[in-house]
């Protein structure tokens, strides 16, 4: 059982958002499925400010990129 669980649908694309816990720990499960086909990675938590950084500099180079 999650210890959250989110789905964000983005144009034809689900995400799912799962953080999760096992005998090594805490884990973020981000799950893409478009048309029945599912690719996941595993962010441990341990990691996942990195991964929101990396996600927040993409957000605002998408934002300059748009300004132009």
């Amino acid at each position: 059982m999650p210890l959250l669980s989110e789905r964000v649908q983005i144009e034809r694309k689900q995400f799912f958002f799962d953080l999760k816990e096992n005998a090594s720990g805490r884990f973020l499960k981000i799950t893409e499925d478009v048309a029945g086909h599912r690719d996941t990675i595993i962010v441990p938590a341990t990691g996942l400010e990195l991964f929101r950084d990396s996600i927040e500099r993409a957000i605002e180079a998408d934002k300059t990129l748009a300004e132009r």
